[in-house]
């Protein structure tokens, strides 16, 4: 069960396009937080944050009282106080045992994420890049997400996003994982989430070319080898025929 609360804000931003004129271009600058547990074991996950355009401003390590900027220079320009986040979650908190009571313990429907696996850059064999494991449109907030390698959990090097909240009150939360792409490795990703009775998952694999058999590459040799020769045999007639003619029109007339 979980109470979510936030703010979609609609800002207008004025942009100038050469030679066009100046335009009005909206942006919109989101609050999201929830608090939800689970009716079995006591278990409570909370979270706090801003983001702009669907991008993460900072969020709010809640047991650790910190602000954490998604990019530090952020925290250059702008402050707040994790303080004013802690006590909306205690207020979030009061009001779920509320919501609970009033409801009569009945559950919004879950909503099961969608889910797009892809490369970070353009692939190339055993050069370094990033698998991008992208869960979108789910509520509530719990997703757990798991990487394989040819059917081995990978866990090294593996970073998950926080939540993002959306204006449509649903979820999405990202998970990267560098990798450098060997031929016949297969990857998938898995999100188990409480809207699903198993998981959701996507597999990838580099699309890299095959390299050329060594038949395939002997039989290119031969036939390039067979034109080469057709080539040099047809020249070789063009230079008589040209011969032949020049001796021809050389030859002395009758007296």
């Amino acid at each position: 069960m979980a109470v979510l609360s936030g703010a979609a804000v609609p800002l207008l931003l004025l942009g100038v396009l050469g030679g066009v004129g100046a335009v009005l271009k909206p942006h919109v600058l989101l609050q999201a937080e929830f608090y939800q547990r689970s009716e079995g074991p006591d278990k409570a996950w909370a979270q706090f944050g801003f983001h702009f355009d669907a991008d993460e401003l900072f969020h709010v390590e809640l047991d650790a009282a910190q602000t954490v900027w998604r990019l530090p220079e952020f925290g250059r320009f702008a402050s707040f106080e994790a303080q004013g986040a802690l006590q909306n979650m205690a207020v979030g908190k009061q009001n779920l045992e509320v919501m609970i009571s009033n409801s009569n313990r009945s559950q919004q429907d879950f909503v099961t994420p969608e889910l797009a696996l892809f490369p970070a850059e353009a692939v190339s064999l055993e050069e370094p890049n990033v698998l991008i494991c992208y869960a979108d449109k789910f509520w509530p907030p719990v997703a757990t997400m798991e990487w394989r390698r040819n059917g081995a959990v990978v866990s090294e090097g593996v970073y998950d996003s926080v939540y993002y909240g959306r204006p449509d009150l649903l979820f999405r939360k990202i998970s990267y994982l560098p990798f450098v792409p060997q031929r016949g490795d297969v990857y998938s990703c898995a999100v188990r989430h409480w809207g699903a009775e198993g998981p959701v998952q996507r597999m990838w694999e580099p699309e890299v070319p095959e390299p050329p058999s060594e038949s395939s590459a002997t039989l290119w040799c031969a036939v390039g080898l067979a034109v080469g020769i057709a080539g040099i045999a047809a020249g070789t007639a063009l230079i008589l025929r040209a011969v032949r003619r020049n001796a021809a029109n050389r030859q002395p007339g009758l007296l």
